[in-house]
């Protein structure tokens, strides 16, 4: 896990220190890196160059670089660290279990889905809108 920012190793130290720290024992527990120029930002489609920011976003990239999850959302609107949190075990569990999917919702130990012709028109049968919440 990293944090990317366009700000400097300087402003992460003291946002760490100042802020973080306070909030989090022992600060933030994964590096922030320093992307001045944007280049990272651009590269996801962040990167605000009228005004020399990163929009936040969030990028789950799997162990062989391939992307599986994206949210960028507007400055103002804060982010849920516990869903990310699923996400990332959903993906982890679909890489552990080949031919297996997470519905909407899914948590370790809730019930899967086996993509095939067999659940077509049935996936009803299994899984319903109120199991994602």
């Amino acid at each position: 896990m990293l944090a990317i920012s366009v700000d400097s190793p300087f402003t992460h130290k003291v946002w760490q220190e100042g802020e973080l720290s306070k909030m989090i024992a022992g600060g933030l527990p994964y590096p922030m890196l320093s992307d001045p120029g944007g280049r990272i930002g651009e590269a996801y489609g962040v990167y605000d160059e009228d005004n020399g920011v990163d929009i936040r976003g969030r990028f789950l990239i799997d162990p062989d670089g391939v992307l599986q999850a994206m949210e960028v959302l507007a400055p103002a609107v804060g982010r849920n660290v516990a869903e990310m949190i699923r996400q990332i075990r959903a993906c982890q569990y679909v890489r552990e279990n080949k031919g297996e999917a997470t519905p909407a919702g899914w948590e370790p130990g809730k019930k899967t889905l086996k993509p095939g012709d067999e659940l077509v028109g049935k996936v009803c049968e299994i899984w319903a809108p109120e199991m994602a919440f």
